[in-house]
């Protein structure tokens, strides 16, 4: 019997091994968690059918063409169309833009399926397999297993074998693992990153649409399976830390195993409904808890999300305020004297727009993606209704059912405190889940399908049952909750939250509590959510354990976010939106299928604006008025001046013309320039000393050169060449190599690893570096510092590029290293290497240099030979006297 559970156990394991695999490639090679990665799965199966079904196709074509043609390709069409721009979002906008893909994906499907009159998604029988149909039985150590799990389990391994031996032994693996390891480093290695981020979510849906086509014969053509396949598969992710694809794969079939021992085995866990189908969802929330412990950055915190900035500070109070309140004089006025269906309708729409009030608090001020909203609405539901049915007073029944939603939040948010980013939000997630599963089903607590009867609310002159006097309401509970999110943001404790938001090892050391900060955030957040959980069920008359589903929170957060999280005015305009464009669209008779492909457009859109749909229009605003102020004369700088004032000298050495030259080079970081019109030359075999103190923009002028950061101004030029518009990449496969600041290398790959980003034969390197030769198979993170400057500078020993910006090479080294690394700076020096040397410690940069210039405030202050520099530029340079 336990062979039985353990084999059949292992073919559903393979599947959750296949998605979890792909999720994990797609997720370390990219940074983005894919939550459409079930719907991707769903797509590739519901090909496989139609071309099996309708075309008349073989199985095993109508397989390869949809999870290795079209899978593949639809992959590589969303990293152009939405991917790319999302990998530099904040997590908020990659979450919510991948959530709306989970619902337009399927959607595009169904409709294309319903427009052309094919076989339909909702089929009484299940679809046929990959195998012969029907499957043909197999005794196996005296288990009976049909061909379809065979199949899978076969197709599962080979996939995982390709899929290891693609990573570790092709050049096309090596690259994606660099740029896993260090994404800015890869480029300036020479990797194309956008391609490489190409491939891997090319091979991602590949995997996820090989696990869809597999897993048809189980699942049938359910989105809602593949989604819920998806969360199974992300915990084989979680336990391989979402970065080991071998770990994910093992992970992957254990999962199964113990799903099935857990379903056959624990029969006293029956009077428990729920919990032996919850095993996938307690393995998620364990492992998210005790494996990813949030590390390099406080839980919650989103340092990259800042908030947008905001456009209307110089705008007087009344001019802010003024659409809005126009927008509240014209809601009133409906609700009085519109049809009462209608405001019936908007009455919904409110009450999703309180419940979306919580997620202002949470997301919006606290940065933290919670996505168990929707079960704190419905704990709050439950408990109001199971209160008023054991005999309290309705007032207490809703205050009751309140406080009970902020107790659970209390609880989701102790995970929080060591949680942060995408993890907490699949652990939110998780616990949602688990409530619906079994806590939502105890019969004594949700009175099993029938559920809990309640009436409207009084207000002594009249109730709730009229749709405008639940519009009114709503107003003012929605104005309170406005209120009290001003005051919040306003207040010390309002404070204290955007500072451990922002900067959260600041805000400790500054005497900040973060943990309290969290859970004063989740609490408040799930006593909203409550609130509008109780007037949900208040509107419709009664609640049940099913009327607000887990996944329901899903697709609220993404609703929000569309409209702008971070505003009570997003809120409300989410929540009429939500209500508004279905009933619309079936009143015009359209097809559903059309709004949830809409939500998924609005799901893109967060790839170029992050912030939402008010805070773009905010910007096209402020573009606007921009435009129309005349532009001011710019006033000539002190740096200026100055370079104009002192004469460049001729290169003493190094004869000929420039090799590399940036020509008034302006740049800098957002609004912020950092550069004003520097510029250098560097000619063949010549060394030019770059000399400064600390914020003179030295570092900036290495990435402007290198390419890592864009020149807003001037030129860079190449051999004559304009390279100004290049990326990284292609300047470092021209020959540009920039040595970063600290040190540059790849820590999880190999010393041999690391070497083969830029050599084909990391041999020579041996032979000039015994050292490394030693600790060819040590993972470059484990060697010293000393070792990894010269990991960083022996590729170019070997195959010298034609020239070196080395920014910083010194520093943190001790001395006798630091002789080597300039040996081998004056070895490429005489190989012809034109070397652009940024140094702190002017010693040991004038001891090799030929030339020198020195930087102030953004420019170039002098530039002449090594013989001119005394000890009063020197004071100036660094000291800023003149």
């Amino acid at each position: 019997m336990i062979l039985q559970y353990v084999l059949s156990g292992l073919v559903t394991g393979a599947v959750f091994a296949i998605m979890g695999s792909g999720l994990t490639l797609s997720y370390a090679a990219t940074g983005v968690f894919n939550f459409a990665h079930g719907a991707v799965a769903f797509l590739a199966a519901l090909l496989f059918h139609e071309l099996v079904a309708a075309a008349g196709l073989p199985a095993w074509l109508s397989a390869l063409v949809a999870a290795g043609l079209f899978a593949p390709a639809l992959g590589f069409l969303l990293h152009r169309a939405m991917f790319r721009g999302l990998a530099q979002a904040g997590e908020t906008a990659q979450i919510v833009a991948t959530i709306g893909l989970t619902i337009a994906l399927p959607a595009i499907g169904l409709l294309v399926v319903d427009l052309a009159g094919l076989p339909g998604a909702d089929a009484t029988s299940l679809p046929r397999g990959v195998g012969p149909h029907p499957a043909l039985g197999f005794d196996l150590l005296g288990v009976r297993l049909d061909s379809d799990q065979l199949i899978t389990f076969a197709v599962s391994a080979v996939a995982a074998a390709g899929l290891w031996a693609f990573m570790r032994h092709t050049p096309y693996g090596l690259r994606m693992r660099a740029s896993v390891d260090r994404r800015r480093l890869a480029t300036l290695r020479g990797i194309d990153v956008d391609a490489t981020s190409a491939l891997a979510w090319m091979l991602g849906s590949g995997l996820a649409g090989l696990a869809g086509v597999l897993a048809v014969p189980v699942l049938g053509l359910d989105a809602t399976a593949y989604t819920v396949l998806l969360f199974a598969s992300a915990t084989a992710a979680v336990f391989g830390r979402l970065r080991s694809i071998p770990w994910t794969f093992a992970a992957g079939l254990a999962l199964g195993v113990v799903q099935n021992l857990v379903a056959g085995y624990t029969d006293f866990l029956e009077e428990v409904t729920g919990l032996r189908t919850a095993v996938p969802v307690i393995l998620l929330f364990a492992g998210l808890v005790l494996l990813n412990r949030s590390r390099e950055r406080v839980a919650g915190s989103a340092a990259e999300d800042v908030p947008p900035p905001d456009r209307l500070a110089g705008v007087p109070v009344w001019r802010r305020r003024l659409p809005w309140a126009a927008g509240l004089v014209v809601l009133a006025a409906f609700a009085l004297l519109g049809p009462q269906y209608y405001v019936g309708v908007a009455a919904q729409g409110l009450v999703l727009a309180l419940i979306f009030c919580s997620f202002v608090v949470v997301t919006g001020i606290g940065g933290m993606v919670n996505l168990a909203q929707a079960a704190f609405a419905a704990m709050a539901a439950l408990t109001c209704g199971w209160a008023f049915a054991s005999g309290l007073p309705f007032a207490l029944a809703i205050l009751l059912g309140v406080l009970a939603a902020g107790a659970v939040g209390l609880v989701v948010a102790l995970p929080a405190l060591r949680l942060g980013g995408r993890v907490l939000t699949l652990a939110t997630l998780a616990l949602a889940l688990l409530a619906d599963q079994v806590l939502f089903q105890v019969d004594a607590f949700s009175n099993g399908t029938i559920g809990w009867t309640l009436p409207a609310l009084g207000l002594g002159f009249a109730d709730t049952s009229d749709p405008r006097v639940r519009v009114a309401v709503l107003l003012a509970l929605i104005g309170l909750v406005a209120l009290l999110v001003r005051n919040l943001e306003r207040s010390a404790s309002g404070r204290a939250v955007l500072a451990v938001r922002s900067a959260p090892a600041a805000a400790v050391t500054s005497g900040l509590s973060a943990p309290r900060a969290k859970i004063v955030l989740f609490v408040l957040a799930s006593g909203i959510a409550g609130l509008g959980g109780v007037f949900f069920a208040i509107s419709k008359g009664s609640i049940t354990a099913t009327d607000l589903p887990a996944f329901s929170g899903f697709v609220w957060l993404a609703v929000v976010v569309l409209q702008g999280v971070r505003r009570i005015g997003g809120a409300v305009l989410g929540g009429l939106v939500a209500v508004a464009v279905p009933e619309l669209l079936a009143t015009w008779g359209v097809s559903a299928h059309v709004g949830s492909i809409l939500f998924g457009a609005g799901g893109m859109i967060l790839a170029r604006h992050p912030d939402g749909v008010l805070a773009q229009f905010a910007e096209a605003r402020h573009r606007r008025r921009a435009a129309a102020v005349a532009p001011v004369a710019p006033v000539p700088s002190v740096v200026a001046d100055v370079r104009a004032a002192v004469p460049r000298r001729a290169a003493p050495g190094g004869g000929g013309s420039p090799l590399f030259v940036l020509e008034d080079v302006v740049a800098g970081y957002a609004d912020c320039t950092v550069l004003r019109g520097v510029t250098l030359e560097v000619r063949p075999g010549e060394v030019v000393a770059l000399l400064g103190a600390n914020g003179a923009g030295k570092s900036t002028t290495c990435a402007v050169a290198a390419g890592d950061l864009p020149a807003t101004g001037g030129r860079v030029l190449l051999d004559g060449v304009d390279v100004t518009a290049w990326p990284a990449h292609r300047r470092a496969r021209a020959g540009v190599l920039l040595a970063p600041e600290g040190r540059g290398v790849f820590p999880g790959l190999t010393v041999e690893e690391n070497l083969r980003t830029w050599l084909a034969d990391p041999g020579p390197v041996y032979d000039r570096l015994p050292q490394l030769a030693a600790r060819r198979t040590v993972a470059a993170g484990a060697l010293s510092g000393g070792e990894q400057q010269l990991l960083t500078l022996a590729p170019a020993l070997v195959r010298p590029p034609r020239v070196l910006i080395a920014d910083e090479p010194s520093l943190g080294l001790a001395p006798l290293v630091v002789r080597q690394v300039f040996d081998v700076f004056a070895e490429l020096r005489d190989r012809g290497v034109a070397l652009l040397l940024v140094e702190e410690k002017a010693t040991e940069a004038l001891a090799v240099a030929d030339r020198v210039a020195f930087m102030r405030l953004g420019g170039v202050t002098w530039t002449g030979p090594r013989s001119e520099v005394d000890g009063d530029r020197l004071t100036a340079a660094y000291l800023g006297v003149r």
